[in-house]
């Protein structure tokens, strides 16, 4: 697996953790209407999708939270869990 890497949309107010790059998504799973995980074949997830972002992020169940938080707070993004 490569370096983890985080895009905001600040127009968008979304943002988007590639875990996985070069992975194909399969499925998506929504945890809530602001968070989605992508998953590929193998059941592994491959991305995040975070919308709402700078109302704050709830990162207590994500996949990979402590690299999605640090990537969080890199970007100066709002965190909560």
């Amino acid at each position: 697996m490569g370096l983890m890497r985080l895009e905001y949309d600040e127009e968008a107010d979304a943002a988007y953790v590639w875990i996985r790059e070069g992975v194909a998504r399969a499925f998506g799973v929504a945890l809530d209407d602001s968070r989605y995980v992508d998953y590929a074949d193998d059941r592994a997830p491959v991305g995040i999708e975070l919308l709402n972002v700078r109302r704050g992020v709830d990162v207590a169940d994500l996949p990979e939270r402590a690299a999605v938080e640090r990537l969080l707070g890199e970007s100066h993004l709002p965190i909560f869990a």
